[in-house]
């Protein structure tokens, strides 16, 4: 018999992908804006892959993250910018990658 108080499913991924995908999620910017105050927010132009771009977060790919923010395919979001999502009401989806949350917009 199982003793349904102390049983725990776990979800196992094979890979750090499949966990990426299984995290991505559509939030609100009004949501964001904790994160957004912290400095860790990075927006993620709709032409990259989100899931590639938190995959190489992830497994710290940093000539490949370097290359996309010198290129600035990926920033930090700027004042200006959360303002406009604000007041839009702008959803965005979402993943996190400590310590950062990746941020794309939906098209």
């Amino acid at each position: 018999m199982i003793d349904l108080d102390s049983f725990q499913e776990q979800v196992e991924f094979n890979t750090v992908r499949e966990k990426i995908e299984s995290e991505i999620a559509p939030a609100s910017w009004v949501d964001l804006q904790r994160a957004f105050a912290q400095g860790i927010v990075l927006f993620v132009l709709p032409e990259l892959n989100l899931v590639d771009v938190a995959e190489a977060v992830a497994e710290n790919n940093t000539a490949a993250v370097e290359n996309w923010m010198e290129k600035q395919r990926i920033t930090i979001v700027s004042d200006e910018q959360a303002r406009e999502w604000f007041e839009s009401e702008a959803s965005l989806m979402t993943v996190i990658v400590q310590p950062w949350v990746l941020i794309q917009t939906i098209p």
